[in-house]
């Protein structure tokens, strides 16, 4: 049915308007009944339907608040500063040490979709540069230089080789404090990075000579505001070296290149990239430039997992989504095996195809700011960048990037990181396919070259943080194990009663890579005493409900011991006779499955 487009508007017309207020009212009804509100006239009840907003909020690592409803009250002032294009450069990296892998890699990915090079000459030999790009065009697909202390070697060879090539694109890479970030030496080298920025202006006005890389905080654990602030900052320190060299304003803000993480929320993602051109903006203002944030976004490398690697097309489909629509002008899908050692080829196509499929089947690439306008991302947008400039003057004020990455930085990076850690421990922040929804049966994937694309934490740098690491290390130890670690699950009462505590118990165990045996449907102590005989684990868990506890557990728990249970734990909440501890949504999954290989006598 077609329905003409006047009538289109008219849609809700006979509706009464729907405001804020009445959705507060509506919405504390509700949580009153389901108990997480104070019952009207009883103590603690304010009276006040506005409490609905701070009972359904929540809060970012860097205190930012989400609210659950948003509306014309949340638009911030001002003006949105967007890109001026909706399509993207693909950019793709290669890590692979030979030449001749990396060589046909780069063809294959310049005939199927990419449209830049990220080279990690790190891994790859500078001096091979010349064989690795014979077969490319340089005026037709830029490339980005990554060569941490080698940088100014690295530039030579490729400056020698584009000679005469009038370039479109492209960065060398010259990053001192990024360096530093790193591999924790002293932030120097300005002056190379000024050289090289004055020959690029001179000689390859399309090329860019110097990367704010800011994944060295991310990385770290940092949380999007602590990003955001230090790339700021390490722009500014670059941007002031060379106006103190001698470079005109604009000609030093055009030969900077910022590189951001992308992460699986793609909201904060988006208002990240949004939040950060809007800070830059005002740097530039302030400066008298005109030049835009120029921004490569790369899909996190913290999110990554090496158990269920699948899982990883998804989260980097999603944190391309986002930097997509966040407005990157290139961006760097990581291949779904990039933590396991160097990617396959499939492994690579699929990288590459995410970003076709987004752009030209999804169409995110046709519009330009998709976002704007949301009241959500607008007020994320604002809130964040907000509170980045107050962490980029806190570094101003300590000295600036280089003296702040000394003693301020490290400090605020592992407060963050010690927080993230705790919420992946208690599985606030889940990890699909690690922490959460493991599968115990997984084939491994193997890959060579180590953990590959994935950077390693050097002595002095900044700490390398992997999100699913912790668990993935239990996993690991229970798999070297001759027989695999396993607990016995006493279930009580019907299955469906005792089903959803069971599921929750075997699936908190699998995390760590800890079978589990059930005792199937029943109450009588002796008969799951006997099953737990049977079972050869000297380790149970109760999983059943609160009424069947209050009527069972202390009888079961009895039974337990004497058929030789060394613990017994319960799955729920409450203290019971018998019960040594809980396990609970909450609860320090991590603590519970170290505790776990402890009893079983595993040495960790």
């Amino acid at each position: 049915m077609t329905v003409p487009p006047h009538e289109l508007a008219d849609l809700a017309s006979d509706f009464p308007p729907a405001t804020r207020a009445q959705w507060r009212d509506l919405a504390l009804g509700v949580l009153r009944k389901s108990g997480l509100a104070v019952p009207p006239g009883e103590p603690g009840d304010s009276g006040d339907a506005a409490v609905v907003e701070e009972l359904l909020s929540t809060t970012t690592y860097d205190g930012v608040p989400i609210a659950a409803l948003h509306d014309p009250s949340d638009l911030p002032d001002g003006p949105r500063v967007v890109r001026s294009a909706g399509r993207w450069d693909v950019r793709q990296r290669h890590a692979d040490p030979d030449p001749d892998v990396t060589r046909t890699a780069i063809r294959a990915d310049l005939e199927n979709g990419a449209t830049s090079l990220w080279l990690d000459l790190t891994a790859l030999d500078p001096t091979a540069l010349p064989d690795v790009l014979r077969d490319v065009y340089l005026d037709l697909a830029p490339v980005v230089l990554d060569a941490g202390s080698r940088t100014g070697e690295a530039a030579e060879i490729f400056l020698d080789l584009a000679a005469g090539t009038a370039l479109t694109g492209g960065n060398l890479g010259a990053d001192p404090i990024g360096l530093a970030a790193r591999a924790g030496v002293p932030a120097g080298d300005m002056a190379g990075a000024v050289s090289l920025a004055r020959r690029c202006a001179d000689d390859h006005p399309g090329l860019r000579a110097i990367t704010v890389d800011a994944l060295p905080y991310h990385d770290a654990g940092g949380s999007d505001v602590e990003e955001l602030g230090c790339s700021v900052a390490t722009g500014v320190a670059y941007l002031r070296t060379l106006t103190d060299a001698g470079m005109p304003v604009e000609s030093a803000l055009d030969q900077l290149e910022f590189r951001y993480a992308a992460g699986a929320d793609q909201f904060l993602t988006i208002a990240k990239l949004r939040a950060a051109r809007r800070m830059w903006a005002r740097v530039v203002q302030v400066v008298g430039g005109t030049a835009e944030q120029r921004q490569h976004a790369v899909t996190s490398s913290a999110m990554m997992t090496a158990r269920d690697p699948w899982v990883n097309m998804l989260r980097t489909t999603l944190a391309c989504f986002g930097a997509g629509v966040g407005g990157a002008d290139a961006v760097t899908v990581q291949p779904f095996d990039a933590c396991l050692g160097l990617p396959d080829g499939f492994a690579r196509r699929i990288a590459r195809n995410t970003q076709s499929l987004l752009m030209e089947e999804s169409n995110v690439g046709r519009v330009i700011d998709p976002a704007g306008g949301s009241w959500y991302v607008e007020r994320l947008t604002a809130d964040l960048a907000g509170k980045a400039w107050e962490w980029f003057q806190e570094i101003e004020r300590a000295g600036g990037m280089a003296d702040a990455l000394e003693r301020l930085v490290p400090g605020r990076l592992a407060a963050t990181r010690a927080g993230r850690a705790a919420n992946i421990a208690h599985r606030r922040d889940p990890v699909t396919g690690v922490s959460e929804f493991p599968d115990l049966k997984e084939r491994p994937v193997a890959r060579k070259g180590g953990r590959g694309l994935a950077r390693r934490a050097a002595p002095g740098g900044l700490p390398v943080m992997r999100y699913a690491e912790e668990f993935e290390a239990l996993r690991d130890l229970a798999d070297a194990q001759e027989t695999r670690p396993t607990v016995f699950l006493a279930t009580i009462g019907p299955v469906a009663v005792h089903t959803a505590r069971a599921s929750f118990a075997a699936n908190l165990f699998a995390a760590g890579g800890v079978a589990t045996v059930t005792s199937g449907p029943g109450t009588a102590p002796a008969a799951i005493a006997e099953a737990f005989r049977d079972s050869g684990t000297s380790i149970a868990c109760l999983c059943s409900s609160d009424r069947m506890y209050g009527e069972h557990a202390a009888a079961v728990a009895a039974a337990l011991r004497e058929a030789g249970a060394d613990k017994v734990w319960l799955a729920g909440k409450g203290q019971y006779e018998g019960v040594d501890a809980t396990l609970h949504a909450g609860c320090d999954a991590l603590d519970v499955l170290r505790t776990t290989f402890d009893d079983l006598g595993v040495s960790r």
